[in-house]
């Protein structure tokens, strides 16, 4: 959609991909706290799920597509939610899986976010219950490398459920129609 102030908002956007996300932890567990959420899956992927990186990736797929198909629909008498939801939104399905495979990547693998949000031992993630394997004196080694192998399996159906439209996406994304 073209509005003043466009190109200014995606620099806001692009901005904050520059910022450590670190810093973010704070007001991210702010959020989760005053929404109740702590100690609860949901405070595990709700973060990643809103990202200045799925923004930027799905703005740069929304241009690659060709404005004709926008012109057709507006032609044929649909407004913009019809458009965008009838038209656009099915055009990139590739985009919106290969950024559900990279959250979803991102999400299980991080280690800092779940410690924090979750304090309960019984609701950690897989990639805290590693850490915990890992003695001060001695490490057992043969489990660590059965639970690194367990916790990769569900990342490696993700991507094999998602794996044609992940393709399709990174094909799609040098093509300009």
């Amino acid at each position: 959609m073209q509005f003043r102030g466009r190109n200014v908002l995606f620099a806001l956007f692009l901005s904050v991909l520059m910022v450590p996300s670190s810093l973010l932890v704070l007001p991210q567990y702010d959020i989760i706290q005053r929404l109740g959420l702590l100690n609860s899956a949901p405070a595990l992927f709700l973060p990643g799920m809103f990202s200045a990186f799925g923004t930027f990736m799905l703005r740069q797929f929304f241009l690659s597509l060709p404005k004709e198909l926008e012109e057709a629909a507006r032609i044929d008498g649909a407004g913009p939610f019809r458009i965008f939801w009838s038209v656009m939104l099915p055009l990139v399905r590739p985009a919106l899986a290969a950024l559900a495979v990279i959250t979803a990547m991102w999400s299980w693998n991080d280690l800092l976010w779940p410690l924090i949000v979750n304090t309960d031992p019984e609701k950690m993630p897989i990639s805290a219950g590693l850490t915990s394997l890992e003695g001060q004196f001695e490490t057992n080694f043969p489990v660590m490398m059965a639970g690194s192998l367990i916790a990769s399996l569900p990342m490696l159906l993700v991507y094999i459920f998602l794996q044609r439209h992940f393709v399709q996406s990174v094909a799609l994304s040098g093509s300009k129609s």
